[in-house]
């Protein structure tokens, strides 16, 4: 069996940078068991399967598609930057025709627009609410030690944790903040978290980013992911709050680093925008 599959860099218009993921093209339906072990082969935090829904359909001319998103160890329920390669992928490679892509998901229909250079992926947007700092207090205390806390907030549809550091620290506080993920293993076992937010204010001041983040999910074996846009569907929400702003400019300064344009919308849904880059090309072969 051949698989057509590629790689692509999300959230950045550079090779080698933002947050690479595998999509595969899928002509016929897969075992269930094969989606696990190519996600697992492919060793990205991300491997999308893009699928027909119905005979006939096509890459090139259909508008709808479903689609699934597997870690090394799992499937996850979102994935906004494998959805953005999704998208890339059709438009960009398949030459798809349509101005708007519906994806089917386990997080409902997603839409994806191709605006200018940009992909806009249309997101739900979740709430983070206040928590009680005592029953994470070991987790945050693996992730950022003695470090000043302002803010702790829990999601609860997505299990994200979100910690909002000092107003005090500037985003390179963040960036050097040496993290062992794997501790946060021992740190919470309860299954209540399932991903964890480091964020920090901005410095928008003309030009400059509104909030910066970085993001850790060990529980579905990603110690950290370069650029999360469905990070971003709880950050929208936090920062749109805090800043009473509906339209933002965030950066996840990882590593390699990614940037997201951010538009809250009035119907309890986001706006995420990002740029890709397609690296790889190629079959899978099995």
């Amino acid at each position: 069996m051949q698989i057509p599959i590629f790689t692509v860099d999300a959230f950045t218009k550079r090779p080698f940078s933002g947050n690479p993921a595998a999509v595969c093209l899928l002509e016929n339906d897969l075992n269930e068991d094969l989606h696990q072990k190519i996600a697992t082969e492919m060793n990205l935090s991300e491997t999308a399967f893009i699928r027909k829904l119905k005979p006939g359909d096509d890459f090139t001319r259909s508008s709808c598609f479903g689609l699934r998103w597997f870690t090394p160890a799992n499937e996850v329920p979102l994935c906004g930057h494998a959805t953005l390669a999704s998208a890339a992928v059709l438009f960009h490679v398949q030459k798809n025709t349509n101005s708007v892509l519906t994806f089917v998901t386990l997080s409902g229909e997603l839409k994806a627009r191709q605006v200018k250079d940009h992909i806009v992926l249309d997101l739900p947007l979740y709430t983070a609410y206040p928590q009680e700092l005592k029953e994470v207090e070991e987790l945050i205390k693996a992730a950022v030690g003695d470090m000043i806390v302002q803010d702790v907030r829990y999601s609860p549809d997505t299990k994200k944790l979100l910690v909002r550091l000092s107003d005090t620290y500037e985003r390179s506080v963040l960036e050097d903040l040496k993290v062992s993920a794997q501790r946060f293993l021992s740190a919470e076992k309860t299954g209540k978290v399932k991903g964890l937010i480091l964020t920090v204010k901005g410095n928008s001041c003309g030009t400059g980013h509104d909030f910066y983040s970085r993001y850790f999910a060990p529980w579905y074996g990603v110690l950290e992911d370069p650029v999360t846009g469905s990070a971003h569907a709880v950050l929208s929400s936090y920062w749109s709050e805090q800043l009473g702003k509906k339209e933002m400019l965030a950066f996840q300064c990882s590593r390699r680093g990614g940037e997201l344009k951010i538009s809250v919308r009035t119907d309890g849904r986001v706006d995420i925008a990002g740029q890709t880059a397609v690296v790889l090309k190629g079959n899978l072969t099995f």
